[in-house]
């Protein structure tokens, strides 16, 4: 019974590990996404960096809570 307790942490660590891994790969493919469109148009103020920011950010906070539910 005893055994079971640091496999159940450890998978816990690899999960919550991956969802950060995660989150942060969305939200720099957003911001590296909106930066290269940014320098392909040439617009002084950098709209698209702005809002595929905001979108990756959204769309990772969506995919986290979507996986803590799916885990309970």
């Amino acid at each position: 019974m005893k055994e079971e307790k640091p496999k159940k942490q450890l998978s816990n660590y690899a999960k919550y590990s991956s969802l950060g891994i995660q989150m942060l790969v969305i939200i720099l493919v957003g911001v590296f996404g909106g930066v290269k469109l940014d320098d392909y148009i040439g617009w002084n103020f950098p709209l698209f960096t702005v809002v595929f920011s905001l979108l990756a950010v959204v769309l990772a906070i969506y995919y986290a809570v979507k996986d803590f539910l799916k885990m309970k």
